[in-house]
């Protein structure tokens, strides 16, 4: 007979050891009972508790975006300005757990399984959503909104990007230097709005040229 209260703790090491597994397989290939065994229980209880593994594979993922999205609102939380949340944003998105051998190689996995699997596929579409509206948030504070949009855009594919390169061992980038690319790209765009606006201001004419 389970243990009362198990439930939740089991259902946690079936969770962690689908993202184990996954990563180093570097696929979905695993079966429930590669799974199972790493998380120290039963195929018979894993199916028990999320019926298939494409719903194990699921609920995975929706942990990853839930740790995601707490690592966001605590870093925000401590942001004070506009540039400073676009920072927290960026960061929170290269966190060292985030880089992860395993946790890189079951994000590509994911990413894989999203051509084929319509709910994976919705679950990393919430993801890009988020991503986009947090960056956009701060952005609409800091340059005209048809702008703003233009940079969340491209600071997202470079976020995206950046971390999935990772998957590429033989080229591995390092979490600073992914900030530095990302915080550099959103500065220039930042920079190239500003330096826009100010010719206008330049061609008008000073007291003593309009002399």
């Amino acid at each position: 007979m389970p243990k009362v209260g198990m439930e939740p703790v089991r259902r946690k090491a079936l969770v962690d050891a689908t993202l184990r597994a996954v990563g180093d397989r570097g696929s979905l290939t695993v079966t429930m009972s590669e799974i199972a065994r790493h998380a120290g229980v039963s195929a018979a209880l894993a199916h028990h508790y999320f019926g298939s593994k494409e719903q194990l594979v699921i609920a995975t993922i929706r942990s990853l975006l839930r740790q995601l999205r707490a690592d966001a609102v605590a870093a925000l939380s401590a942001a004070a300005t506009p540039r400073e949340r676009l920072s927290a944003v960026i960061r929170v998105n290269f966190q060292a757990h985030q880089f992860a051998p395993e946790t890189v190689a079951a994000w590509l996995a994911f990413y894989s399984e999203a051509q084929r699997s319509d709910e994976v596929r919705r679950l990393l579409v919430v993801y890009a959503r988020r991503l986009n509206s947090s960056l956009l948030s701060s952005l609409k504070q800091l340059c005209p909104a048809d702008t703003a949009v233009e940079i969340a855009g491209g600071a997202a594919a470079m976020i995206d990007g950046l971390y999935l390169r990772q998957g590429l061992r033989s080229a591995p980038i390092s979490i600073e230097s992914s900030i530095a690319l990302t915080e550099g790209y959103v500065d220039a765009m930042l920079a190239a709005v500003a330096g826009a606006a100010s010719p206008a201001a330049s061609r008008q004419p000073s007291a003593t040229q309009a002399r």
